[in-house]
């Protein structure tokens, strides 16, 4: 049970609305002159509202520019891990929740999902409140008829599942990480240089990391076609993909620490990965919309 990571929850839901003005304005526009995209459903995951590497600022501006029938918030949303041993909740993380709330309240239906970092909500799973309901997982029917499976992936983890305490010790060398990626970057841009993604970077050359993808992904495939779902949409690696693995095609959101990621289903049932910052990952793919 995380009772500060509740209080701190219970405290934002009872403070006045408040969405924060300093947003920018970029994407495609609908039809309806809001200059807002429209799209039959959105996938978050991995925002980790709580810590210092949350990109808070730059969700809001997503969130203002994107309309959606469905929103799926796919795990590790509020990062309770961190609220344990020190609270850090500055007002942009209280204006990502009303965001979520006013798309709510406009008629969206909001899916939470549970993660690992935000397990204390798994007791409330099959709660409903209006258009709010928390899930461990859930199937979406895409609107070409396709059944995923919604789910964060820490089950599919055997370092979270079997060795708790090595993936807390996992946390914290990222977390460590994600402050050394802070100053790298800040030191850059007092050089005129974007923003380049250390952490990301690290991942993708240090073999273990691309090896415990490859095997993430793998066994996250194979338990969705025992189950007979044609696809699966997760979180929990910090890796926006869309690609086949198995038969299935496997989607992952990302995450909002580094990528800044989404997934988005448009009304025909593409699914593509909307990237929301130009990021130098130092990788193969480039940023952009990759179709699935």
């Amino acid at each position: 049970m995380n009772s500060t990571a509740d209080t701190v929850l219970r405290e934002v839901l009872s403070e006045p609305d408040a969405v924060d003005a300093s947003t920018r304005s970029t994407g495609t526009a609908d039809n309806t002159g809001s200059g807002r995209e429209r799209v039959r459903t959105i996938w978050l995951s991995d925002l980790h509202l709580g810590t210092k590497g949350c990109r808070a600022d730059a969700l809001i501006a997503f969130l203002k520019q994107h309309d959606c029938e469905t929103l799926y918030l796919v795990g590790d949303i509020v990062d309770g891990w961190r609220l344990k041993s020190r609270i850090y909740w500055p007002q942009s993380h209280t204006n990502v929740i009303r965001r979520v709330l006013t798309k709510a309240k406009r008629g969206a239906r909001v899916i939470v999902v549970t993660g690992n970092h935000d397990e204390f909500l798994r007791r409330y799973t099959d709660l409903e409140l209006g258009n709010i309901s928390v899930r461990d997982e859930v199937e979406h029917r895409t609107a070409d008829g396709r059944r995923l499976l919604v789910i964060h992936g820490d089950q599919y983890d055997g370092v979270v599942q079997a060795h708790r305490w090595l993936a807390f010790l996992g946390d914290r060398g990222y977390a460590l990480l994600l402050v050394l990626n802070r100053w790298f970057n800040r030191f850059r841009e007092r050089f005129g240089y974007g923003y380049w993604s250390l952490s990301a970077h690290v991942k993708h050359k240090v073999k273990g990391a691309v090896n415990f993808i490859f095997e993430f992904e793998n066994a996250v495939a194979w338990d969705c076609r025992r189950r007979g779902f044609e696809g699966v949409v997760c979180g929990h690696i910090h890796h926006a993909e869309i690609r086949e693995v198995q038969g299935i095609t496997y989607h992952n959101c990302g995450d909002w620490v580094e990528s800044c990621t989404a997934l988005v289903e448009h009304f025909d049932g593409r699914i593509e990965v909307r990237q929301w910052l130009q990021v130098d990952h130092a990788t193969e793919h480039d940023a952009g919309a990759v179709s699935g």
